[in-house]
């Protein structure tokens, strides 16, 4: 089974601290995730990672979210690449230290979009690498955007994308959250199962993320897991904690954890 699973900003940094990587955070989930792999022959797994203190702060530093005319602006984009850029060698880095055979694919070279929609994602490598067993590794990237000029696309978008052309199995969201707050920032109860259908109701107890997030927060990844199940209502998508241990490793084994969305 092809299995989609993105390691949270707030997870692989700390999204508090400017430009802060959390390396041991980093080396265990890599850990967990060799371990599924080496014990499991038919798992095949998309990696992608959130750009946390990296990103964001950029992002907020340098004014930049969407659009891009000005010198200024053009400026703010490049900052922004410089520093998800920066996280994904850290990430690549330990990732290979740990024995996983992973491959970045910066999505800012290859994807073009038009109104923070991707118009052209050559898939070719991606696919060439998994039929190979190696492991591609996207992530939030600054993107070349026929109106706006410059966009920063998230890697939920970026997995929305790739669902129709690599047909994943399942899609796991390893955050630092357990799942989706009802209740937000008491986090006292968990929303268990999100569908199109009670997403009215469960809507407005969604809450943001609390520290800084350029791509929206956690009512923008619902919406967009939201739309993936709608498309493609055998998908199984899972909004988990990374922060305990070995809770990544059990996920992507097969135990189901956190917040469900579903078709139905």
């Amino acid at each position: 089974m092809l299995v989609f699973l993105k390691l949270g900003g707030s997870l692989i940094t700390d999204k508090d601290r400017p430009y802060t990587a959390r390396f041991d955070v980093i080396k265990r989930t890599a850990e967990e995730i060799n371990k599924a792999i080496n014990e499991d022959s038919d798992l095949k797994v998309v990696l992608g990672h959130g750009s946390g203190s990296f990103g964001h702060f950029a992002a907020m530093e340098s004014g930049f979210k969407e659009g891009a005319s000005t010198k200024s602006q053009w400026l703010g984009f490049q900052r922004v690449w410089q520093a998800a850029h920066e996280l994904n060698d850290i990430f690549i880095g330990e990732y290979n230290k740990s024995g996983l055979p992973v491959v970045s694919f910066p999505p800012s070279t290859s994807i073009s979009a038009d109104n923070k929609k991707i118009l052209e994602w050559n898939t070719f490598p991606i696919r060439t690498a998994l039929v190979n067993n190696l492991i591609p590794v996207v992530f939030g990237d600054t993107i070349f955007d026929l109106s706006l000029g410059g966009v920063i696309l998230s890697t939920e978008e970026l997995f929305l994308f790739l669902i129709d052309k690599l047909s994943p199995g399942r899609i796991i969201l390893a955050g630092k959250e357990p799942g989706v707050w009802a209740d937000f920032p008491e986090k006292k109860h968990l929303i268990p199962k999100i569908t199109p259908e009670n997403y009215v109701g469960v809507n407005k107890k969604i809450a943001s993320s609390q520290s800084i997030d350029v791509t929206g927060g956690m009512q923008k990844k619902v919406t967009l897991m939201l739309e993936a199940v709608s498309t493609n209502p055998n998908l199984s998508i899972e909004i988990i904690t990374g922060e305990i241990p070995g809770n990544i490793y059990k996920s992507l084994k097969g135990v189901k954890t956190g917040t469900i969305i579903a078709n139905k």
